[in-house]
């Protein structure tokens, strides 16, 4: 079979089956892959082929109120993680992967590290947050210690740091904000060290919440981000400073949020969470 074969393939997943765009090019994708590495024969253009239609879906929010009852159906370091998803617009990944260096606890900002894009960027840190925050770390803090007693208190750092810094990785302002509950080895090296909490169970948490506060949502820990961005709007900060907080390259991606206010103003921007 050629590209006939598979341009009527593409389109029998469009017109019949109905699949999203992102499934479509994931199809094209594998079969690229089969013909190019595994067959060794190059497909000719598949212009002809019709593409999925591309939904833009509106994303779902929180009410203030919904927001404060689900984290308040939280308990511990998942309440604190679902804060500052809410309160600063972090993405899930962004919130586990905070290192301590990464807080300014005096100028309320986190700067989030090879966010999506690979870019840095500067957000706000709640101040309603900051004494539990600082009790946490205190925390964190005497694990670090305990480990460095027992001899493994490093954590992974990002590219060749490790080589270029020696000892980096013992020190208190690499470790991560939401260490996991044990240390483990590390598959990509074989060092038994500390990792940061699964994504798996903040995601989880936060599920369990959302249906114990009986907000009836398909809501995730993603969901935070989308209501930070939509309230900070409907507070009526403008536009520009809400796509710097989130990270967005384009505005139109922040546009999205568009759907429910409009109001620009030029306010000093105060976390929604506080």
């Amino acid at each position: 079979m050629g590209a006939t074969e598979v341009q009527a393939f593409l389109t029998h997943l469009a017109v019949d089956g109905g699949v999203a765009a992102s499934t479509q090019n994931q199809a094209l994708s594998a079969l690229l892959f089969l013909y190019r590495q595994v067959l060794e024969i190059d497909l000719p253009a598949l212009a002809g082929t019709v593409p999925a239609r591309r939904s833009r879906r509106l994303p779902t929010v929180f009410t203030p109120a919904e927001a404060r009852r689900v984290i308040a159906h939280l308990k511990g370091d998942y309440a604190l993680m679902a804060q500052l998803l809410y309160g600063s617009g972090l993405r899930l990944l962004e919130c586990l992967r905070l290192r301590i260096k990464d807080l300014d606890l005096t100028r309320l900002q986190i700067t989030v590290r090879e966010a999506k894009g690979n870019k840095d960027r500067v957000t706000m840190l709640p101040a309603s947050v900051v004494p539990t925050l600082r009790q946490h770390l205190d925390r964190v803090h005497l694990l670090h210690r305990q480990a460095l007693d027992e001899g493994h208190g490093g954590v992974f750092l990002p590219g060749a740091f490790e080589r270029k810094s020696a000892g980096a990785a013992n020190s208190w302002a690499w470790q991560y904000v939401f260490p996991a509950a044990q240390a483990s080895i590390d598959p990509r090296d074989g060092a038994f060290r500390r990792h940061h909490v699964g994504e798996k169970n903040l995601q989880n948490a936060v599920k369990a919440a959302v249906l114990r506060a009986g907000v009836p949502k398909a809501a995730s820990c993603h969901t935070f981000r989308h209501s930070f961005a939509t309230h900070l709007l409907g507070n009526g900060y403008d536009i520009r400073t809400v796509q710097e907080l989130l990270g967005h390259k384009d505005v139109a991606t922040t546009m999205i949020y568009t759907h429910v206010l409009n109001r620009p103003g030029a306010l000093p921007v105060r976390s929604p969470l506080d």
